[in-house]
């Protein structure tokens, strides 16, 4: 998980060189040469500078002459997002190659960002490889692909059995409703007046984390069956009962002191100290979050910690009332694209090829606890091996749900973190945070795009 609030006026007084770190294409666009390569890096994820640096040795090996800049870009989820798209708004800045988050697929395409892949993959054998579900997230609108995924990933519930084993929890743990978690947070909060009981992100702080790691699993755990968008309807759902339930969620675990303070919430690096701190010192009973999360406690992770296979446990996230399927998760995950304007299309794929070929997509696989997009990967013993939980990770898989591919989504996305923000800050009700995000909804997409429900 990589998360943070998004910037607001960052290219005020900034050039756009400096918003890469480096040189920009365009100082190499006139080099035949050279590929830029722009992606996210930070203290606390750098398998994916490990693997394009692997893919860099290997593509310069192979072709003689050719140079990949590496460029890497030291910021949050949201400040990488907003950097990269104002260098891809001109052709002077845009890199040829670079990290795309599934859920910008479809606006950057609507935007003529994206350079088709369709021709380059009818040629690239190892397309047929790529699971049929995976191969949709880089899937532009019309039919065609745009970028390929580095791997996919669900949502779980991350729980401390040494926590739970305290409050007299019995472990494994599976909650059957929204009710048996507040339940059993009561009774940590009870016996460890100091443990956090259960953390779910909430707020603007956070990003997408907060509606795919929290927001998410609630609304499509609710009884209205569409969560935000319908598809049958092709419009986003407004007016929803679920919607409000989801807020009553939240606004009930931090009024009890389950989660962690709204303040802490707030703090785009919140999501550190539950990695860091907490879990391996007992001091959180469970949070909601990636399948990655191992990434992040194996040996040369950001947080090492050698017990967690012994101390954390796994569990679905449940329906509201148990209904059926009894689970909830979100997927999601991050693609390599190439940019629309790259004078080198040729060389911008074969690099991407490269750094998804079946021995590079094994190592980032295992290293950054990636549930593998490859079928010859997923099968791999080395891969099903290095990770204790890949196998309760991808059961996930079987009630799993996906961000709605528009180009309207990201504005979407952010009102309903606005409304979250709301209910735990106390500044608005549930139904008045709700009916804020439906007008915001409205003003968005207009309202012969919405459906009420």
């Amino acid at each position: 998980m990589r998360k943070s609030a998004a910037l607001t006026a960052l290219a005020a007084g900034t050039g756009l060189t400096l918003l890469l770190g480096g040189c920009t294409s365009g100082e190499s666009a006139d080099d035949a040469n050279t590929i830029t390569v722009v992606y996210s890096k930070t203290d606390s994820f750098t398998a994916l500078d490990t693997l394009l640096t692997q893919a860099k040795e290997q593509f310069e090996a192979a072709n003689d002459g050719i140079t990949v800049d590496l460029q890497p870009i030291t910021a949050t989820d949201d400040d990488y997002k907003t950097r990269l798209q104002l260098s891809l708004g001109s052709e002077d800045t845009a890199p040829d190659v670079f990290y795309e988050d599934t859920f910008n697929v479809r606006s950057d395409v609507e935007a003529g960002y994206l350079l088709n892949l369709d021709d380059h993959l009818a040629e690239w054998d190892d397309w047929a490889l790529f699971d049929e579900g995976a191969k949709a997230a880089g899937e532009g609108g019309d039919g065609s692909i745009y970028a390929l995924p580095l791997g996919t990933d669900t949502r779980v519930i991350w729980y401390n059995t040494n926590v739970l084993e305290a409050a007299g929890v019995p472990v494994p743990w599976q909650p059957e409703s929204w009710q048996d978690i507040l339940d059993v947070a009561a009774q940590i909060k009870s016996s460890q007046p100091d443990v956090v009981p259960f953390n779910m992100y909430a707020g603007t702080g956070t990003g997408e984390g907060t509606v795919m790691q929290g927001f998410y699993e609630l609304l499509y755990g609710t009884g209205d069956g569409t969560g935000l968008y319908d598809d049958a309807e092709g419009k986003w759902v407004v007016e929803s009962q679920g919607f409000i339930d989801s807020l009553q969620f939240l606004q009930t675990l931090y009024e009890e002191g389950y989660a962690v303070a709204p303040d802490q919430a707030l703090d785009p690096n919140v999501w550190q100290a539950v990695f860091g701190e907490m879990f391996p010192q007992d001091q959180l009973g469970a949070t909601v979050e990636g399948s990655y999360t191992p990434s992040f406690w194996i040996e040369g992770g950001s947080y090492e910690w050698p017990e967690y296979g012994e101390v954390m446990g796994v569990a679905l996230f449940p329906t509201q009332d148990g209904q059926e399927p009894g689970g909830v998760s979100m997927s999601g995950g991050w693609t390599l694209a190439a940019s629309a304007t790259t004078d080198q299309p040729d060389l911008a794929f074969d690099f991407i090829a490269t750094a998804l070929n079946a021995e590079n997509s094994l190592w980032y696989a295992i290293n950054n606890a990636q549930i593998a997009v490859r079928t010859d990967v997923a099968q791999e013993p080395s891969y099903l091996e290095a990770n204790p939980f890949v196998g309760d990770v991808s059961e996930a898989v079987a009630v799993t749900h996906f961000r709605p591919a528009t180009g309207d989504y990201p504005q979407i996305s952010v009102a309903a973190q606005q409304a979250t923000e709301a209910v735990i800050t106390g500044q608005q009700s549930p139904e008045e945070a709700a009916a804020a995000y439906d007008d915001a909804v409205r003003q968005i997409v207009g309202e012969d795009n919405v459906i009420a429900k």
